[in-house]
């Protein structure tokens, strides 16, 4: 995730490892930041966040061959979809959210 997004890595939580970050604010004005991705490798599968959701991305959510992106080990994942993924995901919420590379 490094190479793709050109970002270090920061925790988020105790267990979510994220890269930037963007603010959000929900219709109920709660609003806060959070990774723009990330991954956390838990003990029973390794989750990928692509944030704020999936617009836009069902052919590579198809060929990657998930639906929601929660993986039991990495040699599960198409590498070269999940990057397609994680980059186009960056490069959208870059023109619609307000983002730090940080």
């Amino acid at each position: 995730m490094t190479n793709v997004t050109g970002l270090r890595p920061k925790m988020w939580g105790p267990s979510i490892i994220g890269f930037g970050r963007y603010a959000y604010t929900y219709d109920s004005g709660h609003s806060g930041e959070m990774c723009m991705t990330g991954f956390s490798p838990r003990k029973a599968n390794m989750v990928i966040y692509i944030l704020p959701g999936y617009r836009d991305l069902s052919d590579p959510l198809l060929r990657l061959g998930k639906s929601c992106l929660y993986f039991n080990k990495l040699t599960d994942i198409d590498m070269k979809v999940l990057e397609e993924i994680v980059a186009e995901s960056l490069a959208y919420m870059r023109r619609t959210c307000q983002t730090w590379d940080a």
